[in-house]
């Protein structure tokens, strides 16, 4: 049978960033897979130019990159942005795109991950955020959005 243990929020947040810690993931690996990333997508034939009509000023959509991958991997707490609407105003994304971001995303970590396990945990919650915002954007299948 399961152990149930009820946690606060802080230890919560320090059982997951020391999981996080235990695989070489930290602050400075995410700037690093986040600048890896966005310059493979930015130079991709077909993404780079979805990417490079929705964005216009990287600086800060880097930064803001790194604070949503900061909070998802290390629950840092700093973003609060609204992906799903930001995706769904750029008409010219489509759903195979997505599948592209996912095979360079993994890419990317293949080639820069401190450690296995990195992989595994980034690309099990980039599949989620995928999911998720296809599913917001062009609905399930069979069943009309």
């Amino acid at each position: 049978m399961t152990e149930f243990r009820v946690r606060s929020a802080d230890e919560r947040r320090d059982e997951i960033r020391a999981h996080a810690a235990a695989l070489g993931i930290d602050e400075a690996y995410i700037s690093l897979l986040v600048e890896t990333f966005y310059s493979r997508l930015r130079a991709h034939p077909l993404l780079g130019p979805v990417f490079d009509s929705a964005i216009s000023d990287w600086t800060p959509h880097l930064i803001t990159m790194k604070d949503f991958w900061a909070s998802v991997a290390l629950n840092a707490g700093r973003y609060s942005g609204k992906p799903v609407p930001a995706h769904a105003k750029h008409r010219h994304i489509q759903q195979w795109h997505f599948n592209l971001w996912l095979a360079i995303f993994e890419q990317t970590l293949r080639d820069t991950a401190p450690t296995p396990g990195a992989i595994d945990y980034f690309m099990e919650r980039a599949g989620r955020i995928a999911q998720s915002l296809q599913l917001a954007m062009f609905g399930y299948p069979g069943i009309p959005k």
